[in-house]
C-alpha cells in the first residue's frame, strides 16, 4: 500500500460545537480533548472495517500480531484554518510501514533500498560466518575432546601418583628391612638401586604428564585458532553495528514548531543516556507531529490508544488512552514541541496544597497518619509539600529519618512516622524481616468472579516508560498478594489486599494484569482508566510498639 502525498483527513463527524483546545496537550499525562476523542473513534470504526487491518489483530489469520499496537491521531489546522487530523502507529503495523491514510515513518530503515537494510546484510553475512565457525565439525570435536583429555589426564596423573607413593612406601619399608640384614656396602649398593627406581618414577610422572600436556596444546591451539577468527568476526560485527547505528540515528531528524531542526544524536546527547535507545523516533507521536511541520500543518490537539491484545509483560487494554512514553518520547518531544503552546504538567501542581493531613494517633515515639490521595510521602523533582515535609514542621525536635515507609502518591491511607532514631531502627527492622502486616482496600473496575487468592507476578520498572512496572520472570523482583472479596456492587468489585512483598505499583499491576486480576483498580491512570482519584486506600495497620513491644493495631476506613 502506498501512502498519499496528503495524509489530512476531514472530520466525517459535526464537530461545529467543539471548541479548539487553547494549549496542545502535555503528551505524558493528559485528558484527550474532545477533538481527539472523535478523532480517535473515527479511526478506530476504520480499524473495525478495513480488512487488511483486521487480519492483522485476528488470531485464526497467519498475519496476526502477537499483541496490539499503539495508534495515534493529532489533531491539526491548515493553512486555509480548516481542522482536520493526522492518524499515525508506532513501529511497523504487521508487514507494513506505510499505510494509505497514515503517516510515514520519519525514516524508512526498513526500506529495502536503504544503506540500513543493505547494513543488516552485510551483518547477517557475519553473523552467518560466525555461526559457520561456531558450528564446524572440527571445532565442536575439539572442544569435545579437549574435556575428554582434560579428564582423562587428571584420571591419569591422578592413578600415577596414587602408584608412585604406594612404590615409595614399600621402598621405605623395603629399605628399613634390608638395613638390619646386610652390611654397610651392600646396604649403600641396595639403596642406590632404590633411589634409581625414585627417580624412574619420577621421570614417568613427568613423561605422563609432558605426554597429556601435549594433547591438550594441541586440541587447545585448534579451538584458540577458531575463536580467534570467531573474535575477530565479532569485533569487526561490532564496529560496523555502531557506524550502521550511529549513521541510522543520524537519518532521524526531528523539527518543532520552529522549524529548528535536531537528529537523534543531538536530542539524547543532553539526557543521561546520552545514546539514543533503539526504535527511538519510530513512535506515533512523533511520527505525527513531524509529518504536520513538514506540510505546514499546526498541531492543535493530541491522543494514543492501544488497540488489540495486551502484550504478556505489560499493561494495555483495547482502545484506552495512553501517555506518550518517557524513555523513547520525552527528549524527542521535548525538542519537537517547542515553539508550541503546551498545557502545563498537571504532575508539577499540588492538588492537596491546603489539605491537612489527619493524625489518627500519636505518642512520644510515632505518629500514625492518614495521608490523602494524590499526595507525595517523600519530596519529589518538582514538588517539595510532601507528608515529609509536614512532619518536618510538625515535629522540628524529631531525630532520624521521619519516614519508616511509603505510599505510592494516588493511594491514601495510613503512614508511620517515627519521632526518634530508635523508633525509626526498630519499625524499619520489623517492615525488613515482613514482620508488619498490611490490608489494602481497592475498588476494581469490574466484577471479579473468585471469592479469594493469592497473586505471584515478579515486576521491574518499564526502562524505556518509567514509572510504569512491567511482569519480567526473568529480572522482575518477587511480588505476591494476598486478596479477598468484599462485596459486588454496579459492576464494580471492592476487595481486601494483603500485600507479602511491597513492591512498587504491586497491587495496581496484581489487579489490572490478566495474569492477576485482570480487573484494574477505578481510577489507575496507568494500568485502567482515569477516574476522580486512585480508588485504592491503606486502610489497616499491625506492628509491634518500639517501646512497649506490644502489638498495636490502626485502621482507617475508606472514603470511597
Amino acid at each position: 500500500m502506498s501512502t498519499p502525498d496528503v495524509a489530512f483527513r476531514r472530520f466525517q463527524s459535526d464537530i461545529q460545537s467543539i471548541n479548539k483546545p487553547q494549549k496542545f496537550t502535555f503528551p505524558f499525562y493528559y485528558e484527550p480533548h474532545p477533538l481527539s476523542i472523535v478523532a480517535c473513534e473515527e479511526l478506530q470504526r476504520e480499524l473495525e472495517t478495513n480488512e487488511a487491518l483486521l487480519s492483522l489483530f485476528d488470531p485464526s489469520h497467519p498475519l496476526c500480531l502477537p499483541a496490539g499496537k499503539m495508534f495515534g491521531v493529532l489533531i491539526v489546522e491548515n493553512q486555509a484554518g480548516e481542522l482536520g487530523y493526522l492518524r499515525g502507529f508506532s513501529g511497523k503495523l504487521g508487514p507494513y510501514t506505510h499505510l494509505e491514510g497514515f503517516v510515514p515513518p520519519v525514516f524508512d530503515l526498513w526500506n529495502n533500498d536503504s544503506f540500513f537494510t543493505k547494513g543488516e546484510v552485510v551483518l547477517n553475512a557475519i553473523n552467518a560466518q560466525i555461526d559457520k565457525l561456531q558450528q564446524d565439525g572440527i571445532y565442536r570435536n575439539a572442544k569435545q575432546l579437549l574435556q575428554q583429555q582434560t579428564t582423562t589426564e587428571k584420571e591419569a596423573i591422578a592413578n600415577k601418583k596414587q602408584s608412585l607413593k604406594q612404590l615409595k612406601s614399600e621402598r621405605k619399608a623395603l629399605r628399613e628391612e634390608r638395613e638390619s640384614q646386610l652390611n654397610s656396602i651392600e646396604f649403600e649398593a641396595f639403596n642406590e638401586d632404590l633411589i634409581k627406581q625414585s627417580l624412574r618414577d619420577k621421570h614417568e610422572l613427568r613423561v605422563l604428564t609432558a605426554y597429556w600436556q601435549e594433547q591438550i596444546e594441541a586440541t587447545q591451539q585448534i579451538i584458540c585458532d577458531f575463536d580467534a577468527e570467531i573474535n575477530r568476526l565479532k569485533e569487526e560485527r561490532k564496529q560496523k553495528s555502531n557506524a550502521l547505528q550511529h549513521q541510522l540515528f543520524q537519518q532521524y531528524r526531528f523539527l518543532n514548531f520552529n522549524k529548528e531542526e535536531q537528529d537523534l544524536l543531538d536530542i539524547f546527547e543532553k539526557t543521561t543516556l546520552q545514546q539514543p535507545p533503539a526504535a527511538a523516533g519510530d513512535c506515533a507521536a512523533p511520527k505525527l507531529l513531524q509529518y504536520a511541520y513538514l506540510n505546514d500543518l499546526k498541531p492543535i490537539a493530541m491522543a494514543e490508544f492501544w488497540w488489540g491484545e495486551s502484550p504478556k509483560s505489560e499493561i494495555r487494554k483495547h482502545q484506552h488512552y495512553y501517555p506518550a512514553c518517557r524513555g523513547k518520547c520525552e527528549p524527542i518531544l521535548g525538542h519537537m514541541l517547542q515553539g508550541l503552546d503546551v498545557e502545563d504538567n498537571p504532575l508539577l501542581l499540588n492538588p492537596e496544597l491546603q489539605r491537612p493531613i489527619e493524625i489518627v494517633y500519636e505518642d512520644e515515639d510515632l505518629a500514625i497518619i492518614n495521608k490523602p490521595e494524590e499526595f507525595l510521602s517523600v519530596p519529589g523533582i518538582y514538588i517539595q509539600d510532601s507528608v515529609y515535609e509536614r512532619m518536618k514542621i510538625r515535629y522540628p525536635k524529631a531525630t532520624g529519618p521521619l519516614i519508616v515507609h511509603r505510599l505510592d502518591m494516588a493511594t491514601s491511607g495510613i503512614l508511620i512516622i517515627a519521632k526518634n532514631k530508635e523508633a525509626h531502627k526498630a519499625l524499619q527492622s520489623q517492615f525488613i524481616k515482613k514482620t508488619v502486616t498490611k490490608r489494602y482496600v481497592a475498588l476494581l473496575d469490574g466484577i471479579v468472579q473468585e471469592d479469594e487468592g493469592f497473586i505471584d507476578l515478579p515486576l521491574r520498572v518499564d526502562l524505556e516508560d518509567r514509572p510504569r512496572q512491567m511482569v519480567c520472570f526473568e529480572h522482575g523482583k518477587p511480588a505476591k498478594t494476598k486478596w479477598e472479596v468484599i462485596e459486588r456492587k454496579d459492576g464494580k468489585t471492592k476487595v481486601y489486599f494483603y500485600p507479602i512483598t511491597g513492591r512498587t505499583h504491586q497491587l495496581r499491576m496484581h489487579a489490572s494484569h490478566p495474569m492477576g486480576l485482570n480487573t484494574p483498580i477505578v481510577g489507575d491512570d496507568l494500568y485502567g482508566t482515569k477516574n476522580t482519584r486512585l480508588f485504592l486506600h491503606a486502610e489497616e495497620i499491625a506492628f509491634r510498639h518500639p517501646r512497649t513491644y506490644e502489638t498495636v493495631r490502626f485502621q482507617v476506613k475508606e472514603q470511597f
